[in-house]
């Protein structure tokens, strides 16, 4: 999968801005302004964090060993990080952007949820 294919996944879903806040090679993607997902844009081949269910995140480590990984400069038990060389799924890698931005929107607060909701 490359980073046009990626960026346009996250960015058609709902409440999703794009951010640089760290350096211009680490694109972060945020609902209602909370991270969501990350992507190396100078790694070859192309990285992304993604946060997960941590005993999901233990059974994909394990099931892809060494393509996805405990989350570069993460919380290692609640993100991982996908190295997108072809050998994960698309399927998978779009059913875990969706399983992390659900994490997220379903952390929001009462307040920050009423105004997700109203967009």
């Amino acid at each position: 999968m490359d980073i046009d294919t990626f960026r346009d996944y996250c960015l058609a879903k709902k409440a999703v801005t794009e951010h640089l806040p760290f350096d211009p090679e680490t694109l972060v993607f945020k609902v209602m302004g909370k991270m969501f997902a990350l992507v190396s844009l100078d790694a070859v081949p192309l990285r992304v964090n993604l946060k997960c269910d941590p005993e999901r995140a233990l059974e994909l480590r394990e099931e892809y060993d060494g393509k996805i990984i405990a989350g570069y400069h993460m919380n290692k038990q609640h993100w991982n990080t996908m190295i997108l060389d072809g050998e994960i799924p698309s399927q998978l890698i779009f059913e875990l952007t969706d399983h992390s931005y659900h994490l997220i929107v379903n952390s929001l607060t009462k307040k920050q949820k009423k105004e997700f909701d109203q967009l």
